[in-house]
């Protein structure tokens, strides 16, 4: 099966040196961005060794997922910004 990959190098590409000096200097943002990573890592095994799950445990797991893309991407654009990262 096809994997697309989800991590966070894959889906904001350009923000590469953001990301890394906010894991460097943002503890929240690091927690947020391993828990994000832990839970794509999963949905890509699930996936690539074709692992029987029920939809809706896959589903949840990438709604999350989405949600925690959704505020590391809100805290990035608050680094830009020179604003507080707060989630």
């Amino acid at each position: 099966m096809q994997v697309e990959h989800h991590d966070l190098s894959h889906e904001f590409p350009n923000l590469a040196e953001e990301i890394q000096a906010l894991k460097a200097k943002h503890n929240h943002f690091s927690t947020l961005s391993d828990e994000y990573e832990q839970v794509t890592r999963e949905i890509e095994r699930l996936e690539e060794e074709d692992i029987p799950v029920g939809d809706f445990a896959i589903e949840e797991m990438k709604k999350k997922r989405v949600k925690l893309k959704d505020d590391l991407y809100q805290m990035i654009v608050a680094f830009q910004a020179g604003q507080p990262t707060s989630a």
